[in-house]
């Protein structure tokens, strides 16, 4: 039996690590340029890297959310394709999943 109580805690646990992980990537990315145009350039490919990691932390956050919400609702556990329960195992693998690996299967 799945123990939701303590995959929520440590949902939020990872939810307040990505947030804080949020804040420091939006940080960097609005820091000012330097003046020299070789530091900008550097400073710009770094932008595009911080971009891509801020939206894979974003999504991250946004499964973490939906996931509690899930747990709150008592709705945690079941896939929202055939409506089956999920794994426990897969479950602490990855509890924001949404589908069985029956139907998360290609």
């Amino acid at each position: 039996m799945t123990d939701t109580q303590a995959i929520k805690a440590g949902l939020l646990r990872r939810l307040a690590e990505l947030e804080e992980r949020a804040v420091r990537i939006e940080t960097d990315m609005t820091a000012p340029m330097a003046a020299d145009s070789e530091e900008q350039a550097t400073e710009a490919a770094d932008d595009a890297a911080l971009a891509t990691e801020d939206a894979m932390v974003l999504r991250e956050i946004t499964a973490i959310r939906a996931a509690i919400t899930r747990i709150e609702a008592g709705h945690f556990g079941t896939c929202h394709s055939c409506g089956a329960k999920i794994p426990d195992a897969r479950l602490a693998a990855m509890p924001e999943a949404t589908l069985c690996m029956a139907c998360a299967a290609p």
